[in-house]
């Protein structure tokens, strides 16, 4: 691992420090400023000629802040002559705008795409998308992780008695169902009806989950909206107790405080995204460890099938 050199940009600090403590590495010397009219400048304050290059951002908010500094050290990255330049991405914002579901409206996730192969990208490393397809909106390699194996492994140090997995809509179903699988427990479905952007409507719950720990699954939670609701419906019908799992705690507007108020008894998140502080009823998974295999395996030129598993 000599020949390779981790940046990070100022989006998940802790996150960096924690994937360099596991691969027994200290973070590459990055200077990150800004002019007083808020333009960000970057120097890169190492020799990177011909060296294996990582530089770890999550797009997460502020979400354009971050992603133009992403772009802007990708550059520098690239004016640098380094070999190869990684761009790990634990959470990739935008992704959610994956196609054109209604008239005159962008695909933002494949302009993000754009963006960063143009600003220097040779490779991602990203973790749990929010539409798996979005690896094909680039023409370079994609290693698209899962934080599965770390939530599961939590889950089942708790010994639940009779868990059913629970996907909040259709679009979730796949997740719930590798979940299911591997914890193991029954599967359901908690069938939704969106109004809004903001406002969700549940109708039924498909499947058996009386008398169950009914744990809701998800790539992602922004206003919680989804989540709780479908932790209602799950009580509704039965239910003995509802835990929340999601990767990337987006938590956007007053969502901490509505979980906080909720009946669920505890929220399981990963540190994708930095979050400062947290109510107890939150807690908070480390990728890291994965993600310094990842790279590991990437710099080493070994599979990253394993990480899978």
């Amino acid at each position: 691992m000599d020949s390779c050199l981790i940046f990070s940009g100022n989006s998940n600090l802790e996150l960096s420090k924690k994937i360099t403590a596991y691969l027994q590495k200290e973070l590459s010397s990055i200077k990150i400023y800004r002019f007083q009219d808020g333009e960000i400048c970057v120097k890169i304050e190492e020799n990177i000629r011909g060296k294996d290059v990582f530089i770890i951002q999550s797009t997460c908010p502020p979400v354009n802040e971050n992603l133009m500094e992403l772009l802007i050290i990708l550059d520098a990255l690239r004016r640098a002559s380094p070999r190869r330049i990684t761009a790990v991405i634990p959470y990739y914002g935008y992704a959610r705008q994956d196609r054109k579901d209604q008239p005159r409206v962008p695909i933002t996730a494949k302009l993000v795409a754009n963006l960063l192969v143009t600003a220097g990208a040779n490779r991602i490393l990203t973790m749990d998308l929010h539409a798996p397809q979005i690896q094909g909106f680039f023409d370079i390699p994609v290693d698209h992780l899962f934080a599965a194996p770390v939530i599961i492994k939590y889950l089942r140090e708790k010994k639940f008695k009779n868990p059913v997995i629970v996907a909040p809509d259709v679009g979730s179903v796949k997740m719930a169902r590798a979940f299911a699988k591997r914890l193991p427990g029954n599967l359901a479905i908690v069938d939704k009806r969106r109004e809004s952007p903001e406002k969700v409507e549940m109708m039924h719950v498909i499947g058996e989950v009386k008398g169950c720990e009914a744990i809701i699954v998800d790539d992602l939670i922004s206003t919680g909206n989804t989540m709780i609701e479908a932790g209602n419906a799950l009580l509704k019908n039965g239910a003995t107790e509802i835990y929340g799992c999601c990767t990337h705690p987006v938590l956007s507007g007053d969502a901490i405080e509505k979980f906080e108020k909720s009946l669920f008894k505890e929220i399981i998140i990963t540190d994708t995204i930095y979050h400062s502080s947290l109510p107890s009823k939150f807690t908070i998974l480390t990728v890291s460890e994965l993600l310094g295999e990842a790279i590991k395996s990437i710099h080493l030129e070994t599979t990253v099938s394993k990480l899978f598993i």
